[in-house]
């Protein structure tokens, strides 16, 4: 069975949204725990001891990789990245054949 180029884009956009909305499930369960937590926190110990901040802190880098996986944000590794290091490596191989045909 051949799948057509509508049904590729169809299936490809389905899985994009079930990410972002795999992410947003995430953010909303982060916000309602980490609010549960500091609640805790604040009747156990009225802040004295904020713990509940290395649950946000550790949770929320994972949010953030999500993020950056869902958004396709690659500030430093990108698709931009890949084509200029490409060409980058391409012109030294080339100039290194250059010297060796003196």
């Amino acid at each position: 069975m051949e799948i057509n180029k509508e049904d590729r884009k169809y299936i490809k956009a389905k899985r994009r949204v079930e990410e972002m909305k795999k992410f947003y499930t995430n953010v909303a369960m982060y916000v309602i725990f980490i609010c549960a937590l500091a609640g805790l926190n604040y009747y156990v110990n009225e802040f004295k001891n904020p713990w509940f901040l290395w649950a946000a802190f550790g949770w929320g880098i994972g949010i953030f990789f999500q993020a950056m996986k869902v958004f396709k944000w690659a500030p430093f590794m990108g698709k931009d990245w890949e084509n200029r290091k490409i060409k980058q490596y391409m012109e030294e191989e080339e100039r290194r054949e250059n010297k060796s045909d003196f």
